[in-house]
């Protein structure tokens, strides 16, 4: 299985006029961060997580030509936004592409992309099979997904599992029951927002605390915002087995 990040980042702390925290003047790479989404394939599929303001940047830069799935951890406008141009895939493949949410997510795609369901279809527009799922297992072909329900303030998200690699952003917290479908994961991906305490993102700290736990062979951290710091700085604040991920940075797993 394959992984690429193709974004790290998030809208929260976004750099400012005058900011002197050093990640706006980065000449690393690794400092530049679109908004987080990752390209799963696995299985002969090719499956993407989210799909931000920043997708078709992502899509185009990683030259990825198919899609057999997009599926949504939640409905918030930085995982959400770009789903408009799944247009492409459409037409490069000649058939609807599945979508895969929860019934909420699903509402609000609803709202925010109304013409793409509309019942007058415009020619062009984005072509959905929506498929609602809620936490319980599903498959799509022969690939087992299993959905991680975790808290992001007092909103419910989704993290995935997906053989022996869990993928989960936006969380704060996770309870016991959530957390034993994490355990035996060789290979887990979290989210890490900033160093200073945050009402619904775990902190660099308490990302750490959970990767302790689960004690994955590598865990990596995402979702990162401008008032983490450098990647440079932050790795160094890091213990063995934790890594920083940073955009297009692509791992076997």
């Amino acid at each position: 299985m394959k992984v690429t990040f193709l974004g790290t980042g998030t809208s929260q702390g976004v750099p400012v006029i005058g900011c002197t925290c050093g990640v706006c003047s980065s000449l690393d790479f690794r400092d530049k961060r679109l908004r987080t989404s990752i390209h799963l394939e696995v299985d002969g599929l090719s499956i993407i997580f989210d799909s931000g303001p920043d997708f078709r940047q992502q899509v185009l830069r990683e030259n990825i030509t198919k899609l057999d799935a997009l599926i949504f951890t939640h409905e918030h406008k930085d995982h959400t936004a770009g789903m408009d141009d799944i247009r492409s895939f459409n037409f490069l493949q000649k058939q609807d592409i599945p979508i895969y949410a929860r019934h909420n997510v699903i509402d609000q795609l609803k709202r925010e992309f109304a013409y793409i369901f509309s019942d007058t279809k415009y020619p062009g527009i984005p072509k959905v099979d929506i498929k609602e799922i809620d936490n319980t297992p599903f498959v799509i072909n022969t690939t087992e997904i299993i959905p991680i329900e975790v808290t992001h303030f007092m909103l419910p998200v989704y993290g995935y599992r997906i053989k022996d690699f869990t993928y989960i952003t936006d969380a704060k917290t996770i309870s016991d029951t959530e957390k034993e479908k994490i355990k035996g994961s060789k290979t887990l991906v979290i989210n890490a927002l900033q160093i200073k305490e945050h009402p619904s993102h775990m902190t660099l700290d308490e990302a750490i605390a959970l990767a302790k736990e689960i004690n994955a062979e590598t865990t990596y951290f995402i979702h990162l915002s401008h008032n983490m710091g450098t990647h440079k700085k932050v790795a160094q604040l890091l213990p063995e087995n934790i890594e920083i991920a940073y955009d297009g940075l692509k791992i076997e797993v």
